[in-house]
């Protein structure tokens, strides 16, 4: 309920326009509601938010090739990796799982946003569509840079209150210093479900 009470505090400043005064009013709010620096997870929830912005290429190569936005097999090689990294890293194999199902389903988020877009407005859609290998390339590098994130913020993310504050801060001046429009907010939502 507390994360509530925040989301629509932040929200109220202006979040959900996409206006950037979001960024510089986060921080005092942080301070009111208990003193949490709102940096502890900008690291992290920027990576996300690339890692979201590059669904915007997944679709685009998806367009295209005809592929369907669900890809089990892709999809259990990373999290049967990510389980794999998290025991070496001395993090929760679980808990790290969930986290990257989590960024999965933010990039479906974008994926299905832009494709049914596009199919709606033919003349919007893209006129090239990237190499999905390279795109991948990517993705697996910052999969990489998150699991560094992710055994940073550990003792964070189990903060309960703490984190949920935080994270909130991070979202909201992520998506302000970059911009995001709705579609790329709502996948943004998805990918903090499991963050803390």
């Amino acid at each position: 309920m507390f994360r509530k009470v925040i989301a629509g505090m932040v929200a109220v400043v202006g979040l959900s326009a996409g206006v950037m005064p979001v960024a510089d009013a986060a921080p005092q709010q942080v301070v009111q509601l208990g003193g949490v620096p709102g940096d502890q997870l900008n690291g992290l929830t920027e990576l996300v938010v690339q890692r979201i912005l590059i669904a915007d290429d997944v679709a685009a190569s998806k367009y295209f090739s005809g592929k369907p936005v669900d890809d089990p097999v892709r999809e259990q090689q990373i999290l049967t990796s990510v389980r794999a990294s998290a025991v070496q890293l001395g993090i929760d194999a679980d808990e790290t799982a969930a986290f990257f199902q989590a960024q999965i389903d933010a990039s479906k988020v974008v994926q299905r946003g832009l494709l049914a877009y596009w199919a709606a407005h033919p003349d919007q859609a893209p006129t090239t569509g990237p190499d999905l290998t390279v795109i991948r390339q990517k993705l697996d590098a910052l999969t990489t840079q998150l699991l560094t994130e992710l055994v940073r913020t550990n003792n964070l993310r189990h903060s309960g209150l703490h984190c949920d504050v935080a994270l909130i801060v991070a979202d909201a001046t992520a998506a302000a210093r970059h911009h995001v429009d709705a579609l790329h907010r709502a996948a943004l939502r998805t990918a903090s479900t499991a963050t803390c």
